[in-house]
C-alpha cells in the first residue's frame, strides 16, 4: 500500500461530485469496485487529544485516501490535482 492523500472534508465533497460525473454511481458506492476502478478506498480519520480544551476535542478529523497501486496514485494525482492541495500530496518520507 502506497502513502494515503489527506484531505478536508470540503475538498473530499468537491472531489466525489467530480468522481460521481466521471464515473457510475455503482463506482462511488461500492469498495471493490472503487478500490478496482479509481485504485483507492477512503476512511474517515479523526484523532482525540485530551489536552485539547477542558473535555478534550478532535486534532484532526479527515478523510484519507487509501491507495493500493503507485500508478494509479500517480495517475489520480495528474488528473484530480486541482481538487487537492499540494500541502496534502507531499511524497518525501
Amino acid at each position: 500500500m502506497t502513502k494515503p492523500i489527506e484531505l478536508t472534508h470540503k475538498q473530499w465533497s468537491t472531489l466525489s461530485e467530480q468522481l460521481h460525473k466521471d464515473y457510475p454511481r455503482s463506482v462511488m458506492l461500492i469498495r471493490s469496485r472503487m478500490q478496482a476502478k479509481l485504485g483507492f478506498v477512503t476512511r474517515e480519520y479523526k484523532d482525540w487529544d485530551d489536552s485539547i480544551g477542558r473535555n478534550g476535542s478532535w486534532r484532526k478529523n479527515c478523510i484519507m485516501l487509501d491507495f493500493y497501486s503507485e500508478k494509479k496514485r500517480t495517475f489520480f494525482i495528474m488528473k484530480y490535482s486541482n481538487f487537492v492541495g499540494k500541502e496534502h500530496l507531499d511524497d518525501n518520507f
